[in-house]
């Protein structure tokens, strides 16, 4: 049986702020493929960054159910009302912060969040596009589409709890395998949920979590100053597939 999602006619709008698009839609399919896993998970906090209209956070809200607790962030204060009207629109709530990605809540939120989402800026831009008011800042990501991006892994991984999840949405010009090699090196182990090519863009969900042979290897791999090839080849195997990929429900 599928699992209800925000309804497109009931999400809010405003000029000046992102509206759902391809990106949006396969962030919400990666949660829904990883359904089963996250009812299991039974996560008591989530938190999406940088929230937009409010589609994902209140696709997250209707797929995992009102018994946890949900936080949404932008810096853009009319994409903060834009998802609370979309939230009331669909009859489920989260708790709405006007911030940059997370700032002010590193210490209340500190290893406690169990699920985070992220549609990042990810386009590749000229730096000084990077934050400026209005709603290029929803896609503008610097060289490599990267600045935004590097920026919320860290807060991420102190955000996380030790059974945390983090998706995101990547593009292959962000390279996606490096992220994943970063956060491996953070003790993390990451598989991509949904790959979707569409007429502009290659984008992979790639989900994150905490894990034990990770953490033994990255701190391997710091003392050693390498990268082991079989690493590698683990890491880039999974950016070579079906345009839209379904993870096995190993782990998590």
């Amino acid at each position: 049986m599928s699992s209800r999602i925000a309804q497109i006619r009931l999400v809010s709008s405003h000029p000046e702020v992102y509206e759902p698009c391809d990106d949006s839609f396969a962030l919400v399919d990666a949660l829904l493929a990883d359904r089963k896993n996250l009812l299991e998970h039974q996560p008591t906090l989530c938190l999406e960054l940088g929230c937009g209209s409010g589609y994902v956070i209140t696709s997250l809200a209707l797929i995992v159910g009102q018994e946890a607790h949900y936080i949404a962030t932008d810096i853009n204060p009319h994409a903060v009302r834009v998802t609370r009207e979309t939230l009331e629109a669909h009859g489920v709530h989260a708790e709405l912060i006007t911030t940059d990605i997370a700032s002010g809540l590193e210490k209340r939120l500190a290893g406690l969040v169990d699920v985070i989402v992220v549609n990042p800026p990810y386009v590749p831009t000229p730096e000084d596009e990077v934050g400026r008011e209005g709603i290029g800042s929803a896609w503008a990501g610097g060289e490599n589409g990267r600045s935004v991006i590097d920026k919320i892994l860290p807060v991420a991984d102190n955000l996380l709890s030790e059974k945390g999840w983090l998706y995101l949405v990547t593009l292959t010009e962000n390279n996606p395998s490096e992220i994943c090699l970063q956060m491996k090196e953070k003790g993390y182990a990451s598989r991509i949920i949904v790959q979707r090519l569409t007429e502009e863009e290659n984008l992979q969900i790639i989900k994150f979590w905490r894990d034990f042979d990770s953490q033994l290897e990255s701190k391997g791999m710091v003392a050693n100053k390498t990268v082991s090839s079989r690493v590698m080849e683990s890491l880039l195997s999974q950016f070579h597939i079906m345009p839209f990929l379904r993870g096995s429900n190993k782990q998590q």
